[in-house]
């Protein structure tokens, strides 16, 4: 088992190590930039290195092969002239003096000691002395290629060179060049004569430029890296300075500002960013004064309608209960006053509960109860109104403990004004409230048969004061706020209410409250598209293919 884990975190290290820089690379501009500019001087020095090296090569092989030639052909024109001015050799040990006299005149006239030699095959007597070699025994005849001794033996007037590896002292192959001619031995014949010219100085001197280079195109770019991250940390400092107060001043703290220093561009942005601050600042504390009157008229007008209602109402009240004995006419007008003065009531009461939320002082009276309990009491409630509406209410409750912690006065409110709104839009069709619970939440479903909304129209639904067809009269009384005051209710619950409609089908709004507060992320038992045949507009004879679906989700995290 820990076998295992070791190789486990072993494996994961390098990727964690991956991680940092491509992290780095995504939020750093400086890191960004250092790194591109760093690659680009890298490869740009690479390729002037590598240019200038094998530049370098070139002309010390050149100029090392023009001083071998020189040196090969002084050697043999030396040699050569004094065999040729030699008295003349007519008996072997003659012969062999002045072959001696030969090795001699090449040692003496060339910069090398490895040299080697022969008569050629068929270009020389039998008195031709053997082949030769210096006294060195790095370099043998055996060293030098088919090709180059093919080209001196049929063709005696031309210097050839070549290429080869010598071996060294250490295993290592040398590298050098071997030059090879034809010389006379009067009387014997044709003698073929190869010179070997180690490379080693060559390759040391490259060596040691290309050190140099080396060590040049490392610094060159420690410092390229060096100077760009010290040009960008100028620059991009005031920006991150810039971001910075930006996170902050959109978190709230409206007090942030830049410091302002200089006369350049970044101090023109820093002054352009400060004043913009100062404009904001001044607006929303324009705007949330303004907010803070408007509420406080909200609150004191209904405040003071309260005195005023209670006595219409009184009043009302009084001739709605001698209506009888009223002419038909002046009847008719006790009725309206009553229903108005009703309906001017709950308007009041809803005014204020929004101005309530407008200034956070609401706050919720919790106990532990059961969602089914609250829904079925509010079902029962609304069951002679849907008897009025022609309309059947259907009630199913939860398969399970659903019981949480609630406010249950504003949860009745929500369920009431769903319910009253289904009934009213249904169409007399059958209204079903249905409520289901899982590990993290309960929901409770209204779901009607009615007309239906547009996309655009389930987009507003919790607008204040807004009516999908203003044209259509109200016959529950209704204020125009109460949508908005359920959503309001369901958030201090960390709930929501989601909302699905088709047109032609109908609508289905779902509460959801969490179990617990702050619960994260939580699963509705209940989702607000339906899954049974209502999608496909059954329930309306030949136009399943014409509606239009949409599915709004209201949470306690949307802003609006």
């Amino acid at each position: 088992m820990t076998g295992a884990r070791t190789d486990r975190r072993g494996t994961l290290r390098p990727v964690r190590l991956l991680q940092r820089p491509l992290h780095a690379w995504r939020v750093s501009l400086l890191f960004r930039t250092v790194v591109m500019a760093t690659v680009a001087t890298t490869v740009a020095i690479i390729i002037a290195t590598v240019w200038a090296a094998l530049a370098i090569q070139s002309d010390l092989y050149s100029a090392r092969t023009v001083q071998v030639e020189e040196d090969t052909k002084r050697a043999i024109d030396f040699t050569q002239e004094n065999l040729y001015n030699a008295a003349p050799a007519t008996d072997r040990a003659a012969i062999q003096s002045l072959w001696q006299s030969m090795l001699k005149d090449f040692e003496a006239s060339s910069s090398t000691r490895l040299i080697v030699g022969g008569p050629i095959p068929g270009l020389t007597n039998d008195d031709a002395p053997s082949a030769f070699k210096a006294s060195s025994e790095v370099f043998d005849a055996s060293l030098v290629p088919d090709g180059l001794r093919e080209q001196v033996r049929t063709v005696p007037e031309t210097q050839w060179l070549q290429p080869i590896g010598l071996p060294g002292v250490d295993g290592r192959t040398v590298p050098a060049i071997v030059v090879g001619q034809q010389i006379q031995l009067p009387p014997v014949g044709s003698y073929e004569i190869y010179f070997a010219y180690p490379l080693t100085d060559v390759v040391e001197t490259l060596a040691f430029v290309q050190g140099a280079l080396a060590f040049t195109g490392i610094a060159l770019v420690v410092i390229m890296g060096a100077i760009v991250w010290l040009v960008m940390r100028s620059v991009v400092a005031p920006v991150v300075d810039v971001s910075r107060a930006s996170a902050r001043f959109a978190d709230g703290d409206l007090s942030a500002r830049l410091v302002e220093s200089g006369e350049d561009e970044l101090a023109v942005l820093s002054r352009s960013f400060n004043q913009m601050a100062d404009s904001i600042e001044n607006q929303i504390r324009e705007l949330a004064d303004l907010s803070l009157v408007q509420q406080r008229f909200v609150s004191d007008v209904s405040h003071e309608l309260r005195t005023p209602l209670t006595t219409i109402q009184l009043a009302a009240e009084v001739l709605h209960g001698d209506r009888e004995t009223f002419e038909p006419i002046a009847a008719r007008s006790a009725e309206l006053l009553h229903d108005q003065v009703a309906r001017f009531e709950q308007l009041l009461t809803d005014l204020l509960e929004i101005s309530r939320y407008d200034a956070g002082s609401v706050e919720l009276e919790r106990e532990e109860i059961s969602m089914s309990d609250v829904a079925e009491q509010v079902a029962e409630s609304m069951r002679q109104i849907a008897w009025q509406n022609d309309t059947e209410l259907r009630f199913r409750g939860a398969d399970g403990d659903d019981v949480i912690l609630m406010d249950p006065r504003r949860i009745r409110r929500i369920l009431r004004n769903l319910v009253g709104n289904a009934i009213e839009h249904g169409e007399h069709r059958a209204v079903f409230v249905t409520v289901a619970q899982n590990d993290t939440a309960v929901s409770v479903g209204v779901r009607d048969q009615g007309l239906g909304m547009r996309p655009e129209h389930v987009e507003r639904v919790f607008d204040r004061f807004w009516r999908a067809d203003p044209s259509r009269q109200r016959t529950l009384g209704g204020t125009g706020l109460g949508l908005a005051i359920a959503l309001g209710d369901a958030r201090l619950h960390d709930g929501g209410i989601d909302v699905w409609s088709e047109v032609g089908v109908g609508t289905h709004f779902v509460l959801t409250l969490p179990r617990t507060p702050d619960a994260g992320d939580v699963v509705p038992p209940i989702t607000a598209q339906p899954t049974d045949q209502l999608t496909r507009g059954d329930l309306r004879a030949g136009n399943g293919s014409d509606t239009e679906t949409l599915v709004v989700m209201h949470r306690p995290e949307d802003d609006s």
